[in-house]
């Protein structure tokens, strides 16, 4: 299936030039380079220069010199007007020889091998690049017997549904939830929203999506997965409001016994020859044992279990946890309650993104209405997370007692620079400065014009770094002994990160326990989604999955990889597959190695991106091309098929 761009857009043949040029200010120039070239081939547009600038904790290629970003609107501008002049009809995306140059032009480098094939499965040009396309056709009688069971119904899942379905499998999902999203379901607090571009926060079938914000809150994320559920009727397959308790292997009938408990209680089994959990890792919130917490006075509750409707005007808000979401909340809450005091134990890099709390001008939406092919390139310019690995790859050369690479500083002293802008005191900026280097933690994404620092400023809000030392009914006594009053307790507090598929209890082949394979030093897999003794059996973010590929790339290829490997299956008549210990051990031992190279293997930060056992059960530290690669297609001689 290959994408055509729609063959009437009334809108733009009844633009002016002047709305044309209008909008064309407000494209990325670098978004141009690359689409221009792609359709029109101009070598004008290809001998624009590109220069590296620092945005936010990364690097990017930005056109040289304003004369070469002056040229690309003023190409962008005159193909629109052609586009227009003849019609604004049907339009394809041009040579596909073409793509890999244009693709280049773009990200200001050349693309070659896995590298390019990720981007071009990116760039969304074919929606069903990432669904199974059978090597030969299946006995459609084996097919129906194949049944397999996706457990949440979150991004992963719905995609993982959607796919097996396509394929031919008949499939059930079972969501504990009574709707669809996943975390963007249960995380609704003032300020949630997602912190990589929106445009990269969707499957490559969603591209199209009209998304009003470049990071959008909840209520847009919601949208989207209720969109996917409709737009390919979904929901018919999703038992809600059931939550799978144990998944146990049954050898002789070859098939995984699924305890759940429905709506009303009610505890059932469900067999299935094979299962996919898709039930994320920050899910199951984390609330730490404080002292007296059960005498408290008032109410309080878990940022993902915020209640439907609460007014806190006039209200005194403890907040317990400075990470993503208490950095999020903590502005909206201070332009609401009385007052809010922040208890801080370890402050976060904040990096500014421009407009990240605000919509796209209306010109951003109305290029992507108008000009062809613009989500596609928009999409694939924010599709990989090298930036990230780049900045926290440790260089044992370097010598720094801050930092672990020149790039790392620069990252630094950019987030320092924004601390120093923003809070003027140096009291208030040593407290806000963590100790650890960028991204040893999870750094946070704010908006420039108003964030977490504008509302340590104000009147109402508080900030105690001096740690809890208990709670009673009238609020939370600090550390050193300072009694601050509160109405409501907000535990910002985070989750149970490195629990993969906690509390389910799940047993594999001969008695194999997950949690007694884990045991030793946390939770590990094979790519991130395979487990030796634990038949047919995939997991969707998966232990070792947060990085190397955006949050959609990794379900969608996850997704596929195991389709693959049932495909395996169906094709040679086998009833169980499972990697190999061998295998599944070679491929832990270099994440291991590879994350003891990383920022947030440094013993300074404290958080979920290391283990008490000295190694990361969360990060993945591969560049987005090895990933991809891993997970292109199984490997026949790491795995066993019986």
């Amino acid at each position: 299936m290959t994408k055509l761009e729609v063959s009437s857009r009334p809108e733009l043949r009844a633009a002016d030039d002047a709305t044309i040029e209008d909008a064309i200010a407000y494209a990325d120039p670098m978004v141009l380079r690359g689409l221009i070239f792609q359709l029109t081939g101009d070598p004008e547009v290809a001998a624009t220069g590109v220069r590296t600038l620092q945005a936010g904790f990364a690097e990017v290629a930005a056109p040289a010199t304003d004369k070469d970003a002056d040229l690309l609107r003023r190409k962008g501008s005159e193909f629109l007007k052609a586009y227009r002049d003849d019609g604004a009809g049907v339009i394809g995306i041009g040579p596909r020889e073409r793509l890999p140059a244009s693709l280049g032009l773009m990200l200001g480098r050349t693309l070659d091998g896995e590298d390019l094939e990720h981007h071009l499965e990116e760039l969304a040009i074919d929606p069903a690049a990432r669904s199974l396309r059978w090597r030969q056709a299946p006995d459609p009688a084996r097919l129906k017997d194949f049944t397999v069971t996706v457990i949440g119904a979150g991004m992963g899942g719905l995609n993982a549904a959607l796919q097996l379905r396509q394929a031919g499998f008949p499939v059930t999902v079972i969501e504990k939830n009574a709707g669809v999203g996943g975390t963007w379901w249960e995380n609704r607090y003032p300020g949630a929203r997602v912190d990589t571009p929106s445009r990269s926060y969707t499957h490559i079938f969603g591209v199209d999506f009209p998304y009003p914000n470049a990071f959008c809150e909840w209520r847009e994320n919601v949208k989207y997965f209720n969109w996917v559920a409709d737009q390919f009727d979904l929901r018919r397959h999703i038992e809600f409001e059931t939550e799978a308790r144990a998944l146990t292997w049954d050898e002789a009938a070859g098939e995984w016994v699924i305890e759940v408990v429905g709506p009303e209680g009610a505890a059932r089994t469900h067999r299935s020859r094979a299962v996919i959990t898709a039930v994320g890792f920050l899910n199951r919130p984390n609330i730490p044992q404080i002292a007296g917490a059960e005498t408290f006075a008032g109410p309080s509750w878990h940022t993902a279990r915020w209640p439907e409707g609460v007014d806190l005007k006039g209200k005194r808000v403890a907040v317990i946890g400075t990470g993503c979401s208490g950095y999020q909340t903590i502005p909206e809450l201070a332009l609401e309650a009385a007052h809010v005091t922040v208890f801080q134990r370890t402050p976060q890099w904040l990096f500014p993104i421009p407009g990240y709390r605000s919509p796209f001008p209306p010109q951003v939406n109305w290029l992507d209405r108008n000009l062809p092919y613009h989500t596609n390139f928009m999409r694939a310019r924010a599709c990989t997370l090298d930036g990230l690995a780049n900045v926290a790859q440790i260089d044992p050369d370097y010598d720094d007692p801050h930092a672990c690479s020149a790039l790392n500083k620069r990252a630094r002293d950019a987030s320092l620079g924004f601390l120093r802008r923003k809070l003027a005191d140096p009291a208030l900026v040593a407290a806000m400065t963590p100790a650890h280097p960028v991204w040893s933690a999870r750094a946070v994404m704010v908006d420039p014009e108003y964030s977490i620092l504008d509302a340590l400023l104000r009147e109402n809000v508080t900030l105690v770094t001096s740690g809890i030392e208990r709670i009673e009914p009238r609020g939370v006594v600090a550390s050193d002994g300072a009694l601050h009053a509160a109405d409501v307790i907000v535990y910002a507090t985070g989750f149970h990160a490195t629990e993969y598929l906690y509390p389910m209890t799940i047993t594999g082949r001969g008695g194999q326990t997950l949690e007694a394979l884990w045991a030793k030093d946390g939770a590990r897999a094979y790519l991130g989604c395979m487990i030796p003794s634990f038949p047919n059996l995939w997991s969707i973010y998966g232990p070792n999955t947060n990085g190397a590929l955006n949050v959609a790339s990794f379900h969608e290829k996850v997704a596929l990889y195991a389709l693959q490997c049932l495909e395996a299956l169906v094709l040679g008549n086998g009833a169980a597959l499972e990697v190999r210990p061998e295998a599944y051990w070679r491929y832990n031992r270099l994440v291991d190695d590879r994350n003891r190279e990383k920022a947030w293997s440094d013993p300074r930060a404290r958080n979920y991106y290391w283990t008490e056992y000295g190694r990361s059960a969360t990060m993945n530290p591969f560049y987005s091309a090895e990933m991809s690669g891993f997970l292109r297609r199984p490997d026949p001689a790491d795995l066993e098929i019986a």
